[in-house]
């Protein structure tokens, strides 16, 4: 839009530009950004940002979020760390079970969610749930603790 056609060229030679001479169009009359949330600007806080104030919870002063990182399988993925070739080659044998460390593929837990085939499998892991365990030896497997 050319300047020629905007309000403002309008407003040339009228004395306050339509913002009124009483309550004058000063810089920012009520602060910049978020200023006086608690005071003069409460119900704008209440209303569009609840809980903005105050605090949550409890203080942990060291926090190493490292000590609660635990990446979970289920059982029915469990099958899919590995390639379906080796399955297939494991299939049959009775002699042999295929080893699947899940703590290679970047899970640390295994949980009990699914089935599995009907199938030995040594499964290596951090941490098992009790329901995972009692599955994988029902297939005839074994579950391995690894650090």
């Amino acid at each position: 839009m050319p300047s020629r056609f905007s309000a403002n060229r309008k407003k040339r030679g009228d004395v306050s530009a339509g913002h009124g001479r009483v309550g004058k169009h000063r810089k920012h009359p009520g602060g910049r950004g978020k200023p006086s949330g608690e005071h003069h600007h409460r119900t704008l806080f209440w209303r569009y940002h609840p809980g903005h104030f105050g605090k949550i919870g409890m203080r942990e002063f060291h926090i190493a979020k490292n000590s609660y990182f635990c990446p979970t399988v289920n059982l029915d993925k469990l099958w899919t760390l590995v390639s379906e070739e080796t399955r297939k080659v494991y299939k049959d044998r009775t002699d042999k079970a295929p080893v699947i460390d899940v703590v290679k593929a970047g899970f640390f837990k295994v949980l009990g969610k699914g089935d599995l085939p009907k199938q030995p499998v040594i499964v290596k892991a951090k941490y098992f749930s009790k329901l995972a365990e009692k599955k994988i030896k029902a297939a005839g497997g074994a579950c391995v603790l690894r650090a």
